[in-house]
């Protein structure tokens, strides 16, 4: 369990540097005491997006300045750039939907009814996906927890699927963790290992789950993968983590109650989405139809500036990265060369992802002999335009240098020639007669 005290405070929140939704005054709470997860989380607090009062989606809503919608855009597995959209966006012609009613709970509930591993149903009531508060999609929530029922249905049926594959011990020995050494580490490949599941809604439309959706990687073997669904104890609500939409974009439409998913690559958000102006490849902010804003997710460093995005396209010089460490510089201090090796291997990135996001999100992964570690602070140099004059200045030099050498030798040769031109003065005896010459008047 995890519990957040605190008081009430209101001051002005600013929704990033690009956003055209201007500062507003609202009320939040200020954290003095946590406890759980939310303690040793890494992220330093929780946005409230649901439905009350004090929720800050309610507030903007009441002052008017978006419209009865926002969304949320998970990235995936490998795959980041997640975002979160203030107000109403254009609707893809093929995201799906299920009804959310909004009198039932403050939470955001979704009419599931069904469980398909491989095209198969579960053999389930679809009532036992309706107690007490429902089915409930909670960004807030990391993985999914089902209630008895269901969890033991879909557990069997995944490990008889995978019956070829050996069971190994989940990471944490404090857990019973259901896990799979797959062989395979490159996460296109695990729906050629996983089968498909689909969760199907009242209206009978069906939202597709790749592997990536409840699976996580194992921290500790190489190519092993764990089951991220959980019984969830003796509550017979089921709870939809964050990791169920993966790679997908989530539309809560309050103002229509229903609830939106659009699976898509969530870096090419808006390419996808075909908004006019949009920043690429990942924006922070976008402000269009329905008075909607939008924000990055992952916006700033720790000395505040901005994150992981770059503007534009520009070739990288130098990248610092000042990171603090778990453990005594005693002993770090002669591994540091080892330390570098690892960063180094696990920074061997192509052009598609990010330095900076992968070292920030904690996704480098380095023994733990090295302990925690955490970017303290970063700075992206790129390479400085340099004038034709400060690309060609060495040549330039180099030829002058020649010239004058050139023009040396020329002059020196010259003047010895020359010398050995002039006829020689013949040698005359002392009492040889000399023509008398005529004195010149002074």
């Amino acid at each position: 369990m995890s519990s957040s005290s605190g008081v009430l405070g209101e001051d002005i929140i600013s929704f990033g540097n690009q956003s055209e939704l201007v500062p507003q005054r609202a009320v939040f709470g200020c954290e003095n005491e946590e406890t759980g997860d939310l303690y040793s989380q890494r992220a330093d607090g929780i946005m409230g997006l649901g439905r009350g009062d004090l929720s800050v989606v309610d507030q903007l809503i009441e002052k008017g300045v978006i419209s009865d919608s926002f969304s949320l855009c998970y990235g995936g597995m490998d795959i980041g750039g997640g975002a979160m959209v203030l107000g109403g966006i254009s609707v893809p012609s093929d995201m799906i939907f299920s009804y959310s009613d909004p009198v039932r709970s403050s939470y955001y509930n979704i009419g599931l009814k069904e469980i398909h591993v491989t095209g198969k149903q579960l053999p389930l009531n679809p009532s036992v996906f309706d107690g007490k508060f429902g089915t409930v999609l909670d960004s807030g929530t990391t993985y999914v927890y089902l209630p008895e029922a269901a969890f033991t249905a879909f557990k069997d049926t995944i490990v008889k699927e995978l019956n070829s594959l050996m069971q190994i011990r989940g990471p944490d020995p404090n857990y019973n963790d259901l896990c799979f050494s797959a062989a395979s580490s490159d996460v296109s490949e695990l729906s050629k290992i996983f089968p498909t599941v689909e969760m199907v809604f009242g209206n009978q439309q069906k939202l597709l789950l790749s592997p990536e959706n409840y699976l996580f990687r194992h921290s500790k073997v190489h190519g092993a993968y764990c089951l991220e669904i959980f019984q969830n104890e003796k509550d017979p609500t089921t709870l939809l983590g964050g990791i169920i939409v993966r790679n997908t974009l989530v539309m809560y439409d309050r103002e229509h109650s229903k609830i939106g998913f659009w699976k898509t690559n969530c870096s090419e958000l808006w390419e996808r989405l075909n908004i006019t102006g949009a920043p690429s490849p990942s924006p922070s902010s976008l402000s269009g139809k329905d008075n909607s804003t939008v924000e990055s997710p992952s916006t700033s460093a720790p000395d505040g500036s901005p994150r992981y995005d770059l503007p534009g396209e520009i070739q990288i010089s130098k990248i610092t990265l000042d990171m603090s460490l778990s453990i005594n510089y005693s002993y770090l201090k002669p591994h540091i060369n080892e330390l570098a090796e690892f960063i180094g291997k696990e920074l061997d990135v192509n052009a598609s992802q990010r330095i900076i996001s992968r070292l920030a999100d904690h996704r480098v992964r380095l023994p733990d002999t090295f302990g925690n570690y955490q970017l303290v602070q970063w700075k992206v140099e790129p390479s400085l335009q340099q004038t034709w004059w400060q690309e060609h200045y060495l040549v330039v030099l180099l030829a002058i240098i020649i010239i004058i050498i050139v023009g040396l030798s020329v002059s020196g040769v010259w003047i010895v020639w020359k010398r050995r031109q002039q006829p020689l003065n013949s040698y005359k005896p002392v009492d040889a007669a000399v023509p008398e010459q005529e004195l010149q008047p002074l």
